[in-house]
């Protein structure tokens, strides 16, 4: 298999999915030539808004490989990955990741219908103190929490 392959599974995955009721979003993991993971974007079909294609083809690459590190993986992927996608990219880090459209290609025909996520406008808000989110977000400091981190410290120092 190659790279053309790749590109076509990843476009076919996606427009299986739309086919089905499903939205148009899609990933293929690869690792020495070989997929190891792909999955359409199951959000529809399952209600669980964490159902992307990246974050469900991550799971199982990474249940597979028995690492949360893909750093030998090249990560096919329809379109440039929405922000809670591109953090578990990073996180997982890949050796790369090829996208086909962006979302500037793709907005005359795909519109999402969330309260507080519009493509144009949501990059912007990560900038933006916690107060002027648009997300109304409360901080209740507890003492109690943090003790949780310092004893993750203590049962992992080097």
């Amino acid at each position: 298999m190659n790279h053309q392959y790749f590109l076509t599974r990843t476009i076919d995955l996606a427009r299986k999915n739309v086919e089905e009721g499903g939205r148009p979003f899609s990933t293929v993991i690869v690792c020495n030539g070989e997929i190891i993971a792909e999955s359409p974007n199951k959000v529809a079909q399952t209600h669980d808004p964490t159902a992307h294609a990246e974050i469900l083809a991550i799971r199982e690459a990474c249940i597979k490989l028995k690492t949360e590190h893909l750093i030998d993986c090249t990560i096919y992927i329809l379109t440039s990955p929405c922000p809670m996608c591109l953090g578990a990219l990073y996180y997982c880090s890949p050796k790369q990741v090829i996208y086909m459209t962006t979302r500037e290609d793709y907005a005359p025909f795909y519109r999402d219908n969330r309260k507080y996520f519009e493509l144009e406008t949501f990059y912007d808000e990560y900038t933006k103190p916690i107060g002027q989110k648009r997300l109304p977000m409360i901080q209740e400091q507890s003492k109690e929490a943090i003790e949780i981190y310092r004893r993750w410290n203590e049962l992992n120092k080097p």
